[in-house]
């Protein structure tokens, strides 16, 4: 039983480690988004107008939405003239962090004993 409580915890620590990224990808609006910037194809970019266009969202929703995604590593932005545009350009070592910590959840729960006290 403590082996399960040592590896729990482990596996408690790196969740928190992937928390940013996860409570990026875990809002429906963030969602709606992403997948609506990925089926207009524009891999070199979108403005905030277009993924407006697209949405249900007003621009300074988008734009807040656009930031918590940006600071989770998952966009990025490059400038022409005054113009931004939004890409998808995620943080490895993030998108590895959670690929790992899920890896390992998985592994653990195929591990832990039978609890449905049946």
């Amino acid at each position: 039983m403590k082996e399960h409580h040592q590896e729990l915890n482990s596996l408690a620590e790196e969740f928190e480690s992937c928390r940013q990224l996860l409570l990026a990808l875990g809002d429906e609006n963030r969602q709606h988004l992403i997948l609506e910037m990925m089926r207009m194809g524009q891999c070199d970019g979108v403005r905030i107008g277009a993924i407006t266009e697209k949405t249900n969202l007003s621009r300074p929703a988008v734009s807040h939405h656009i930031q918590i995604l940006k600071a989770a590593g998952l966009l990025k932005m490059r400038r022409e003239g005054t113009k931004n545009y939004y890409y998808f350009d995620a943080d490895m070592e993030a998108m590895d962090r959670l690929i790992q910590m899920l890896i390992h959840a998985k592994e653990v729960m195929e591990r832990l004993p039978d609890r449905n006290g049946e």
